[in-house]
């Protein structure tokens, strides 16, 4: 038999989960208000897509029923949300990640098994030809621009462009930092809810954790360091088999795409 889950359960664990956001949002000028106005955004998105039938948007009034808005309110936040839709597939920083994992795996750009200096045009081991393949629609010219800027390449005494870095690292003054948060919360929360729904139609997935509330600062240190390294050499090994997996962007396929990955963190509560 299934226990169900009380709201004082679930007010405790979201009074929990919620602290470090609302640090965050504090800390970035966000008020009660603004943030208000985006939850409000939330339910009735998840809302519409998520309970309707046949496939269909749920309409007004269920929404209206199932979030405690009135009908007037779903309205308006859905013609909102409808004027401003958000494409995740032009995500900058992810594109450079992939430009960065292709340069240091696809065999068109490696030599020995590592990255090669590329010419910055041609048809085939060139910057041009690699933009292409992994870039998208993006303009090469500011990818160009901005790899250089963060120190991710160097340009050659010949010319050519040399890769000096294979992982895309968020700086607090980078504004895709906020992005890529929004992105690991979202992906660690989904794999979350998958596994607690009930009426899931496909098999819990993958999620752990190793943590112990009794490590003194010296080994908290030899810790970091130690997920640091074979952290990021897992990392680097799931990165390589899926670029290997990958479809190709510019050949259609009948199997359906979905998008896939593994994340790491370190768990550092001292507060």
């Amino acid at each position: 038999m299934r226990m169900r889950v009380d709201k004082e359960q679930i007010f405790k664990g979201c009074r929990h989960f919620m602290r470090p956001i609302v640090r965050f949002l504090l800390r970035h000028g966000l008020t009660w208000d603004e943030f208000s106005e985006l939850t409000k955004d939330m339910y009735v998105d998840v809302a519409r897509e998520g309970y309707g039938l046949q496939g269909r948007p749920t309409n007004n009034s269920r929404v209206a029923m199932m979030t405690g808005l009135s009908r007037r309110e779903v309205a308006r936040i859905r013609d909102r949300l409808l004027d401003d839709c958000d494409d995740p597939a032009g995500r900058r920083g992810s594109r450079i990640s992939q430009i960065l994992t292709g340069w240091h795996v696809d065999e068109e750009f490696t030599e020995a098994g590592q990255p090669k200096d590329l010419p910055q045009t041609g048809q085939s081991g060139s910057l041009s030809s690699l933009f292409k393949r992994y870039a998208g629609d993006l303009p090469h010219s500011a990818l160009r621009k901005e790899m250089l800027q963060q120190g991710l390449i160097e340009e050659t005494d010949g010319g050519d462009l040399r890769v000096l870095k294979r992982d895309y690292v968020y700086t607090t003054l980078d504004p895709d930092i906020i992005n890529q948060m929004s992105v690991s919360l979202h992906d660690h929360a989904t794999t979350l809810d998958h596994n607690l729904n009930e009426e899931r139609k496909s098999p819990t997935r993958f999620e752990g954790m190793a943590d112990n509330a009794r490590i003194s600062s010296r080994s908290a240190r030899t810790f970091m360091q130690l997920i640091e390294t074979r952290g990021m050499e897992f990392l680097n090994e799931m990165d390589g088999w899926l670029s290997a997996h990958a479809t190709d962007e510019n050949e259609t396929t009948s199997d359906r795409e979905v998008r896939m990955g593994v994340g790491i963190y370190l768990i550092h509560d001292d507060y």
